[in-house]
C-alpha cells in the first residue's frame, strides 16, 4: 500500500475536528490537498473511511476502527521520536561502570542515585572489578567508566577524584588495641595482617606498604583475602588485623573496630576514570556530572 505517516496524520486530524476546512487550518494546509490526501487513504485501503455531505464529516464504521489504530500509531511514533531526541543528546542510554569495594562502600551510591533521579532513562550497570582490571577494561570499551583507586598516571584518561578517605586500623573487638582512643602505626609493628590478594589489591596494597614503609616496618602477612568482606571476616575470626579506610564503616561486620590512626596525613584517593577519546553523548552527560559534582 503506497501511503505513509503524513497520510495517517491527514486523517486522524479530519476524524477528529470531523471539518474538512477546521482539520486544514489546523494542520496549516490548504484544504483540497487535505481532501486529496484522506481520498488517496481511501483508495489504498480499498475502504470509505468518511461520510461526506455538504452539511457534516461522518466516520463509518471502517473509518472509526482506523482512526482507532492512527491514534496508537501516531503515539507510538511521538514516543519513538522523543527517545530519539533522547538519544541523540545523550539521555537515553546506557552505562557500564566499574568499581572498587572502596567506591562501593564509600560515594558510589550516592552518585548513581543522584544521576538516575537527574537522568531517569540513562540505565547503569555496575560491575565489580579491581583497578588494573577496571583500567584494562576501560581501554577496551568494555567499561565506560571506572571507579578506581588512584592516582593513575595515564594520559588517555581523564579522570576527577570522588572521595579521598583517610586510613584506619581494623581490630577485633578483644584485641588489647581495641579500647584505645586511636593507635599509633607504629604500635602495628608486630601484628600479623590480613590483606586483599596481590594480584587484585596491588594498588591498594602499595598505599598501605607506603605508609607502613614510612612509620620504620613492613606489614607482616598472616592471611591474603578476595575482597573486604572476606578480610573483616578473617579478622573477626582474631586471624589478624587490617588498615583499611573510614568508608569501612558503613560494611564493618559486629565484633570488628575501626581505629583512627594518629599523626597520619596520608588518604586512599578514588577517583572515575574514563577514555577522553571518543565519548559518546551519553558518557559525556556522565562525565560533566562527575565533574559538576567533584
Amino acid at each position: 500500500m503506497n501511503f505513509g505517516l503524513r497520510h495517517i496524520r491527514y486523517f486522524a486530524a479530519v476524524a477528529e475536528e470531523l471539518h474538512f476546512r477546521r482539520a486544514a487550518e489546523r494542520l496549516n494546509v490548504a484544504q483540497p490537498a487535505l481532501s486529496r490526501s484522506v481520498k488517496h487513504l481511501e483508495t489504498q485501503l480499498g475502504v470509505q473511511l468518511l461520510e461526506r455531505s455538504n452539511r457534516h464529516v461522518r466516520l463509518t464504521h471502517a473509518g472509526t476502527v482506523f482512526f482507532e489504530g492512527c491514534q496508537d500509531v501516531l503515539e507510538t511514533m511521538e514516543g519513538v521520536i522523543a527517545r530519539t531526541n533522547k538519544a541523540t543528546s545523550g539521555e537515553l542510554g546506557h552505562l557500564v561502570v566499574g568499581y572498587t569495594d572502596f567506591a562501593i562502600c564509600g560515594e558510589l551510591p550516592a552518585i548513581l542515585k543522584d544521576f538516575h533521579e537527574r537522568h531517569p532513562d540513562i540505565t547503569i550497570e555496575p560491575v565489580h572489578g579491581f583497578t588494573a582490571g577496571q583500567l584494562e577494561k576501560l581501554k577496551t570499551g568494555k567499561l565506560d567508566f571506572g571507579f578506581l583507586t588512584g592516582p593513575i598516571n595515564q594520559s588517555e584518561f581523564a579522570s576527577v577524584t570522588v572521595q579521598d578517605d583517610p586510613f584506619v586500623a581494623v581490630l577485633y573487638d578483644s584485641h588489647p588495641l581495641a579500647g584505645k582512643n586511636g593507635v599509633e602505626l607504629g604500635e602495628l609493628t608486630e601484628e600479623p595482617f590480613v590483606l586483599g590478594n596481590p594480584s587484585g589489591w596491588k594498588h591498594f596494597n602499595d598505599h598501605l606498604f607506603r605508609i607502613c614503609h614510612h612509620a620504620g616496618f613492613a606489614p607482616e602477612i598472616a592471611q591474603y583475602a578476595f575482597n573486604s568482606e572476606g578480610i573483616f571476616g578473617l579478622i573477626a575470626c582474631e586471624m589478624g588485623i587490617t588498615i583499611h579506610t573510614t568508608c569501612a564503616e558503613n560494611i564493618l561486620r559486629k565484633g570488628l573496630v575501626l581505629q583512627p590512626i594518629r599523626n597520619l596525613d596520608a588518604t586512599l584517593p578514588t577517583i572515575a576514570a574514563w577514555r577522553n577519546s571518543e565519548v559518546t553523548p551519553t558518557q559525556r552527560l556522565f562525565a560533566e556530572f562527575l565533574v559538576e559534582r567533584g
